[in-house]
C-alpha cells in the first residue's frame, strides 16, 4: 500500500473521532433547541411534537447511530433553524469561506516569503531585526483583537474600507489581512531559518563561481531548496487558518462557514454544527494531502 493510501486509512478514523466528539459535546450544551425554536410560551404538546419530529426524543445512542447512517449515505440531515438540508445551507456559505481562506493565504505568502528571504540575506542587520520584531508582534496578536483594531483605523477613522459584510472586493481586505497576518509572521520566521540553513551550502558557491547572478542564486537555487519546510508549515497552518476564520468571520460579519457555525451553536442546531465541523475537518485533511503532493514537485528526492 502506498504512503498516500496509508494516510487515507488513518485519516478516516481521525475525522470520525472528531465528529463523534462534536456530536456528544453539542448535545451536552445547556439549552433546548426546541424551546429556542418555539419560545418559552409554547405548550408542552407542541414542544413534544416538534421534539419527536426532529428525532430528539430518542435515546442519544440511537441518535448517534442515525447520524452515522446518514453520514455513510452522504446525508447530514436537515437544519433545525433553516429547515433545509445541511449540505444546502453549508453550500451557500462555503464559497465565502474558501475566498477568505485563499485571500488570507495569499496575503501571508506574499508578505512572509520576501520578508523571510530579505531577513536571511541581511542577517543581523536592522532589516533582519525589524522583520523578526514584526513577526513576533504578528504571532502575539489574536484575531479578535487585531480585527477590531483594523476596523477602527481603516473604516472609522480613515473611511477607506467597509466595516463588515460582503459587498465587494473592498470588503475582503480587512478580514484577509486579519487572518493572514499571524500566518505571515510564522511563515516569515520559518522562511528565514530555512534560508539560513541553505545559504552556506556548497552548490550556491558553485553557482556563484559559474557567474550566476546573485538574484538568481538567491531566488532560483537557495529559495527552491529552502521551500520544503515552508510548504510543510503552510499545510499544517491551514487548519489553524480555518479555525481562525470562525473568529474573523464573526468579527467582520463575513457570511461564511465560521459565522454559520457560531449561529448554529447559538441556536443549538445540532445537524448544522456537525456539518460545519465536518467541512472544516475535511478541508484540513485535503490540504495536508496537497502538501504531500507538493513535496515531490519542490524536492524530487521525496518521490517514491
Amino acid at each position: 500500500m502506498t504512503g498516500i493510501g496509508r494516510r487515507l486509512l488513518l485519516l478516516v478514523p481521525t475525522v470520525l473521532g472528531v465528529l463523534t466528539l462534536v456530536f456528544f459535546l453539542v448535545h451536552l450544551i445547556p439549552g433546548d433547541p426546541v424551546e429556542l425554536m418555539l419560545g418559552e410560551t409554547a405548550s408542552r404538546a407542541d414542544l413534544a411534537q416538534l421534539r419527536a419530529d426532529l428525532g430528539l426524543d430518542r435515546p442519544i445512542g440511537e441518535q448517534y447511530a442515525r447520524f452515522l447512517g446518514g453520514l455513510a449515505r452522504g446525508d447530514l440531515g436537515r437544519s433545525f433553524f433553516y429547515r433545509k438540508p445541511v449540505l444546502a445551507v453549508i453550500g451557500g456559505a462555503l464559497p465565502a469561506t474558501a475566498l477568505l481562506a485563499a485571500a488570507a493565504m495569499a496575503v501571508a505568502i506574499l508578505v512572509a516569503v520576501p520578508l523571510g528571504v530579505l531577513a536571511a540575506v541581511r542577517r543581523d542587520s536592522a532589516v533582519d531585526r525589524l522583520a523578526m520584531l514584526g513577526s513576533l508582534v504578528g504571532v502575539s496578536m489574536p484575531n479578535f483583537w487585531l480585527g477590531p483594531l483594523l476596523i477602527i483605523l481603516f473604516s472609522f477613522r480613515l473611511g477607506w474600507l467597509p466595516v463588515s459584510g460582503r459587498e465587494g472586493p473592498a470588503s475582503l481586505v480587512l478580514p484577509a489581512a486579519t487572518l493572514g497576518f499571524a500566518l505571515a509572521a510564522i511563515l516569515a520566521r520559518m522562511t528565514r531559518a530555512s534560508m539560513l540553513d541553505v545559504l552556506g551550502e556548497d552548490f550556491l558557491r558553485t553557482a556563484r563561481a559559474k557567474g550566476v547572478r546573485e538574484r538568481a542564486v538567491i531566488y532560483r537555487h537557495a529559495l527552491r531548496n529552502a521551500l520544503l519546510p515552508v510548504v510543510t508549515i503552510v499545510g499544517l497552518q491551514f487548519g489553524v487558518l480555518l479555525s481562525g476564520a470562525v473568529v474573523t468571520e464573526n468579527v467582520f460579519a463575513w457570511p461564511g462557514v465560521g459565522t454559520l457555525l457560531i449561529q448554529a451553536i447559538t441556536a443549538r442546531d445540532y445537524p448544522l454544527v456537525q456539518g460545519c465541523v465536518l467541512v472544516i475537518s475535511l478541508g484540513y485533511v485535503a490540504v495536508n494531502f496537497l502538501t504531500d503532493a507538493l513535496y515531490a514537485v519542490i524536492d524530487p528526492r521525496v518521490r517514491g
